[in-house]
């Protein structure tokens, strides 16, 4: 196990290194005027006459492949991803004040995601073929089909259009001007949080009540892959000879299920979870976009809107990297979960 960790880590690197090669590869078919944003923290320093020009020469972008691709990750170890023309600040600004946002509603989310699905995975496959099993397995067929934004255009009108219960965006107009207000103390910039820890509990309900269509919209999309590893994890293991014998030794079928078979069963599905929740941290565009969460999926559909080059392209490292590490972490814990695996 630990020289599995040892080498794992030591190709983070190189890993990371593919990425920004990749990302870097695509930036490569933009001008040298197009790919100044990425390199210019302020966007004064374009406004003199012949600035430009200057700094194509200066950041080397008008020199042979290799030359930018080193400048570049230069740029990127000093911190620096351009200035941001959608949002007006530079890109770290937008990740260090975006990124705490999609954090939240991926916590928020992750918990129904699991307990949720899992439990209807069990539930069908204690049920196997009988009706509450055909439900199941026709709402995760439905939760497959259904596109993202159709799911939650429906929860926005029903929920905000007709009930008005469930507005969108983070938090409501009042709430907001509070939030940024000196005298509000941004501890983590999960809005939840701070209100707790700033003493504002109608503002900490406020906030609860603006993520419950985002995390209904990701739960249910979410649910029908779980549900199905879960299932056929636990059919598979309801065949295994420990389950047989613990019923001829006269154990309950409860204490069967939940002590003996489902515990074996909840190892994929936990690993699934685990990258859920990353494919959440990396920001889960449409659903952010349409109930107006400023997340990092939202800031990079704003930006892929109005072509600004920097901010696309430092979101992209930006997942890129939520997801490399992610990935490394979620084969760490499945070998730690789930000691019948060697890795070799």
């Amino acid at each position: 196990m630990l020289s599995f960790i040892i080498r794992r880590l030591l190709l983070l690197p190189v890993t990371l290194l593919g990425l920004t090669f990749l990302i870097f590869l695509f930036m490569s078919a933009l001008s040298p005027y197009a790919l100044l944003s990425t390199y210019v923290n302020n966007p004064r320093q374009l406004q003199a006459p012949g600035a430009a020009q200057n700094l194509i020469k200066q950041y080397g972008l008008d020199k042979p492949f290799y030359i930018k691709y080193v400048n570049y990750l230069n740029q990127i170890i000093h911190g620096n991803l351009g200035w941001s023309q959608t949002m007006n600040e530079t890109v770290v600004q937008v990740i260090e004040t975006r990124f705490p946002a999609t954090l939240e509603l991926a916590l928020y989310s992750i918990v129904p995601i699991v307990i949720v699905g899992i439990w209807l995975g069990v539930v069908a496959a204690v049920h196997h073929n009988g009706l509450i099993d055909q439900i199941l397995r026709l709402i995760a067929l439905i939760g497959y089909s259904v596109p993202a934004f159709v799911l939650g255009l429906i929860l926005l009108f029903i929920f905000y259009g007709v009930l008005r219960w469930l507005p969108p965006g983070r938090l409501g107009l009042g709430f907001e001007m509070i939030y940024n207000s000196p005298s509000f103390h941004h501890y983590t910039g999960l809005v939840t949080i701070d209100a707790l820890l700033n003493g504002r509990f109608w503002m900490f309900l406020d906030a609860l009540k603006h993520l419950i269509d985002p995390i209904l919209t990701l739960s249910f999309l979410s649910w029908a892959g779980l549900l199905r590893i879960t299932r056929s994890s636990m059919l598979e293991a309801l065949g295994q000879d420990y389950v047989r014998t613990a019923r001829a030794k006269g154990l309950s079928e409860r204490v069967v299920i939940n002590k003996h078979a489902r515990r074996n069963a909840l190892i994929p599905a936990t690993t699934v979870a685990g990258l859920m929740f990353i494919g959440i941290l990396g920001g889960v565009v449409i659903t952010e976009t349409i109930f107006n969460y400023p997340g990092i999926g939202s800031a990079m559909a704003q930006a892929s809107e109005q072509l600004d080059y920097s901010t696309v392209l430092g979101l992209s490292l930006l997942f890129g990297l939520i997801t490399v590490v992610g990935n490394l972490i979620v084969d760490v814990a499945y070998a730690l979960i789930d000691p019948r695996v060697r890795l070799g």
